[in-house]
């Protein structure tokens, strides 16, 4: 890699280097480009870091010349010597990756200062408090980063040192102090490390540089690409800039805004500042920062020119900006800014404003919404009509509500979680390292930290609620409870927290469906007017179409009839058609469940009046209605001791054999399915009755109906052929007997490849083609769903045999090249054929970029997903 540049001064950059600078880099560059505040510095770029990587973690010669060269560059650009005793050059050392991962990487402050430096920064600034106040600090960071020292072993010093002194607050330390503590934490290193702490500073440097790198590939940076789907391969760059100190005393102070409200979307600035502190001191959640509607009052000066510069970031890169700033001694310092995380609320609001401020397109607007982020919108939230025993309030620093189990440690939170378990992770402040119990929880409560800690803003961008800086919780992580307002709660207690209001509130507590915003509406309104791919929803009950209505479904795309079957009323007949001996007995049992299906159809029916609703037919096998065999040899087994009903007795043994004979060694592949409407008719029979009687009373009393009934499981064209001529006959008949003409479809759902590889012969007897994608990626790896993805799947997505779960995210080369078969091959038997998915895929943004290509009419998924849906395929379209 001779002679390639790995080395870029900010003035040497640009917003558009991106993928070689990373996202801070790259902003940096542009800032100082513009002529904003920025202290000097350079870039060390993420192609460096891959290289780092491939040559075994080693930093090679050249680019140790060109960082020192460059390091040179910055000396004179600020007039100070790295490592020069009396002037010295301090920089921090910051990870700043592609696409941007909060609190996953490493920082480390105030490097440069050494035992002779120390004197330097004193001379300096006339303030020894304030110089090994920095050391200290540094000593910290470098030993937990650097040198693997974990961090609560130097807050144990810390908090000692104030305990011994009567100290409440880090800021009584006095310079002495801090001198002793300094002594402390390189004793701390020496005894933990068998190693000194490092003097030279280009050394601590180049050690620094590579503890950086090798934080692209820390435990918590992973689980963050992986729930975020950042590849693993883009790596980090490193930008090492000269320090500015917000530590230097009252006129001094650090902070993070963003430009519009991150939670809300509200345009006015919102966030927080420490006075006299240091940037992690905020965004660590150790001590809980001031809004920064305060600064206004502190230092009016710097607050309006912080505005200014505020609008000037926002207007250059259109969109909400995150950024951190520094005020040394009464100058404004801008370290970074970046498009700023926000809720999916707060997303759509920004995006639909901004369209109305002329700042961007619709098209832009349609883009800006992450698809998959719109189920936070759909989240529930608490009835606000109820009475709830509030026992706490701290900062509403990521809107929803969610109910759980408290819980204290982020292991235990993962490991209940991921057994189905709800909890709520309480910390006294969570730590990057704190992820993976986040990930699992459903909300996340902190004493410490405000609206702009780690767990706020890793929340938000999960779309999970968060409490932080909830002060009057005092816990006690050793015996794992917490105390407040006199009610100790204990570990496994439930609480509901409120994202929204910032309120603690005991107990489980009764939640709304949400509703969609103005905002929400408009965006969605947009998005229809650019996509091609029509929406539908899968429900199988009244409650959910109209549901599914409310959110813009142009139809049922899957009706699943069997869901109808279940019930304390309908589960015994249906057991008593199964159960039946002669056809004339299941004939009879079919009657009584008939009414019943016509009322449900009814109901659905008039829910979707005007739009299409697909109904399938009956699909899994008969087995699944009856009870389980092991439950029924312990009742068999207690009546045969009691001895005091023979009857009962009698006809469980009768249901015992029933049930061993329906059952099958591999039910997914079995009896199910069309091939139970070729076996038992009357079944399909009873069901295509239900549906057309449905139909015509609707059809008489004025109301629009138009039904498609769907064949599921077909293979062969045959079945489809034997299976349509019994809904065509059944149509007939009951049309002629209700003396109405009804319009209708029949189809079949293709879920078996050979399905799709003679799409072309089951076309002839097709109106329409339906994808069951769960079943044809079942069927088309050879995964039992449930068995892949409890035993095995999480080892192939580990190792990278596959990129996602197929069972989420469309197989495109498989599972996809199946489908593009099955659609070009059925139409060009029958070109009108209307073709859909019924699938979960349906649902997914990413697949729904693949179906929208292939030439698909419609998806459809679950009424909560039917906006994502939306969102999703007008996307699609402005990709493509």
């Amino acid at each position: 890699m001779k002679g390639k540049k790995f080395v870029y001064l900010f003035n040497e950059g640009r917003a558009d280097m991106k993928e070689l600078l990373g996202g801070k880099g790259a902003n940096l560059a542009e800032m100082t480009r513009i002529g904003l505040p920025v202290p000097h510095g350079f870039t060390i770029t993420t192609e460096a870091c891959n290289l780092y990587f491939q040559q075994g973690r080693q930093l090679s010669k050249e680019l140790e010349k060109e960082i020192f060269e460059n390091l040179e560059i910055l000396e004179r650009q600020t007039g100070k010597v790295f490592g020069d005793k009396r002037n010295p050059l301090l920089v921090s050392v910051r990870s700043g990756a592609v696409i941007s991962m909060p609190g996953m990487m490493d920082t480390i402050l105030n490097l440069g200062l050494n035992d002779d430096t120390i004197h330097g920064l004193i001379e300096g600034t006339n303030n020894p408090r304030f110089a090994w106040d920095c050391y200290r600090r540094f000593i910290q960071m470098f030993g937990e980063i650097v040198m693997k020292v974990h961090s609560y072993q130097f807050e144990l010093i810390l908090e000692e040192v104030k305990k011994d002194h009567g100290y409440k607050y880090d800021t009584e330390l006095t310079a002495a102090d801090l001198r002793d503590i300094v002594e402390m934490y390189k004793r701390l290193i020496r005894r933990e490390t068998k190693n000194e702490f490092p003097q030279e500073p280009k050394e601590q440097l180049l050690m620094a540089i590579k503890a950086v790198f090798d934080s692209w590939d820390n435990q918590r940076a992973r689980v963050y690409r992986k729930v975020h789907k950042i590849p693993d391969d883009l790596g980090t760059a490193v930008n090492i800039q000269s320090m500015v100190f917000g530590n230097m005393g009252n006129d001094s102070g650090t902070g993070v805004a963003f430009t519009r409200n991150p939670s809300t979307g509200e345009k006015a600035l919102y966030g927080e500042f420490l006075v006299n502190a240091q940037g992690e001191d905020v965004v660590a959640g150790i001590r809980t920062p001031l809004p920064i509607k305060e600064l206004e009052e502190k230092m009016p000066e710097i607050f309006d020119e912080f505005k200014k510069v505020c609008k000037i970031l926002e207007n250059h890169y259109r969109d909400m900006q995150d950024i951190e700033f520094t005020i040394e001694k009464g100058k404004l310092y801008l370290l970074q800014t970046r498009t700023g995380k926000r809720t999916a609320s707060a997303a759509v609001k920004i995006a639909v404003e901004m369209v109305r401020e002329g700042l961007i397109s619709i098209q832009e607007a349609i883009m800006r919404v992450e698809p998959s982020q719109m189920e936070q919108l759909l989240h529930r939230r608490i009835d606000s009509g109820i009475k709830t025993e509030i026992i706490a309030k701290g900062l509403p620093a990521s809107p929803g509500a969610a109910s759980g189990k408290v819980v204290f440690d982020a292991d235990e939170a993962e490991k209940m979680g991921q057994n189905g378990e709800k909890v709520i992770l309480v910390r006294t402040e969570t730590t990057p390292d704190d992820i993976h119990g986040i990930i699992n929880s459903q909300g996340v409560l902190t004493s410490r930290g405000g609206m702009t800690s780690h767990a706020a803003v890793v929340a938000r961008g999960m779309g999970k609620p968060c409490v932080c800086g909830c002060e009057e919780l005092k816990i006690d992580m050793d015996k794992e409870e917490l105390s407040t307002r006199g009610l100790l709660i204990k570990k496994g207690d439930i609480i509901t927290i409120d994202g929204s209001t910032g309120n603690v509130i005991m107990g489980k507590v009764k939640m709304l469906d949400p509703d969609l915003s103005p905002e929400f509406q408009q965006l969605l309104q947009w998005a229809d007017e650019i996509r091609h791919l029509g929406v539908r929803a899968n429900a199988d009950n009244p409650e959910d179409a109209a549901r599914a209505r409310e959110f813009g479904a142009q139809g049922i795309g899957l009706c699943r009839t069997e869901h109808m079957f279940m019930g304390p009323d309908r589960l015994p007949v249906v057991q008593e058609m199964i159960l039946a001996e002669t056809e004339e007995e299941r004939k009879n049992a079919l009657d009584k469940i008939l009414p019943l299906q016509q009322g449900d159809f009814e109901g659905i029916f008039r829910a979707m009046e005007g739009l299409p609703v697909t109904i399938r037919l009956l699909d899994p096998p008969l087995h699944e209605f009856l009870p389980n065999i092991e439950e029924l040899l312990v009742e068999i087994t207690e009546l045969k001791i009691r001895g005091n009903d023979p009857k009962k007795l009698e006809q469980k043994e009768r249901l015992l054999k029933k049930v061993k004979n329906l059952s099958e060694f591999n039910p997914m592949l079995g009896h199910r399915g069309c091939r139970l409407g070729i076996v038992f008719p009357e079944i399909y029979e009873m069901q295509a009755r239900a549906i057309f009687q449905a139909a015509a009373k609707l059809i008489i009393e004025g109301i629009e109906v138009i039904p498609e009934v769907m064949i599921p499981l077909v293979g062969h064209y045959e079945e489809l052929r034997i299976m349509r001529e019994l809904v065509e006959d059944t149509a007939e008949k009951v049309m002629k007997e209700m003396k109405i003409k009804i319009e209708y479809k029949v189809g079949t759902m293709i879920e078996i490849p050979r399905a799709c590889v003679t799409a072309h012969e089951i076309a002839q007897y097709a109106d329409f083609f339906s994808f069951g994608t769960n079943d044809l990626t079942q069927t088309t790896f050879g995964f039992s769903r449930d068995d892949a993805e409890g035993k095995f799947l999480h080892h192939y997505l580990s190792k990278k045999i596959l990129a996602e779960n197929p069972f989420v995210t469309l197989d495109q080369k498989g599972v996809g090249a199946l489908i593009q078969t099955a659609v070009d091959l059925g139409r060009g038997t029958k070109p009108n054929l209307k073709v859909g998915i019924c699938g979960e895929h349906g649902g997914d943004p990413g697949s729904i970029e693949f179906l929208n290509k292939s030439g698909l009419d419609y998806v459809s998924c679950s009424p909560f997903r039917v906006p994502i849906a939306r969102l999703a395929s007008a996307q699609a379209v402005l990709k493509k």
